[in-house]
């Protein structure tokens, strides 16, 4: 769906970049999956440069996360498809800071079981799910519609 106008390439490039801040974010999640799973490192490859400025930086994700939303999200000079994916790549680092926040709370008392296990490689799946399906829709110039997350989206983007 691409309403408000086409896209160009570099739009669908530029929409896409945001979900490399997720993607980094989650990757304290997939520890134990790294872990268990050696030869799925080569997956990181291609973010190694961002890695490295994100964990170099102090605040850089904290950093990234404003200048992204002030000077994307609510420019309205910038096209519609742009700020949605940025706001989309925003909202799941959201969720990604508050399942972290979650589990710091809950990770004591749960110990490092199985449960938990399950859990950090729930989160980091999903986020690599939900992020690798947005990076295609959007170099396909296509809107990623994320159940009650773009709705979201929707509400904030205009």
């Amino acid at each position: 769906m691409t309403w408000r106008g086409s896209t160009t390439v570099q739009d669908r490039i530029f929409a896409a970049l945001p979900y490399i801040l997720p993607l980094i974010s989650g990757l304290e999640f997939g520890n134990d999956l790294f872990e268990q799973f050696p030869n799925l490192q080569v997956i990181l490859i291609p973010l190694m440069p961002f890695i490295f400025i994100y964990n170099k930086i102090p605040f850089a994700g904290m950093v990234i996360f404003l200048l992204l939303f002030l000077l994307v999200v609510r420019n309205e000079r910038i096209i519609h498809f742009i700020r949605f994916n940025t706001m989309q790549a925003l909202l799941l680092d959201i969720l990604l800071i508050l399942c972290s926040l979650a589990m710091s709370i809950l990770g004591p008392g749960l110990g490092d079981t199985l449960i938990t296990q399950t859990l950090y490689n729930a989160i980091f799946l999903g986020t690599w799910a939900a992020c690798g399906y947005a990076i295609v829709q959007s170099l396909l110039g296509r809107y990623a519609e994320i159940p009650t997350l773009s709705e979201a989206v929707y509400a904030q983007v205009r």
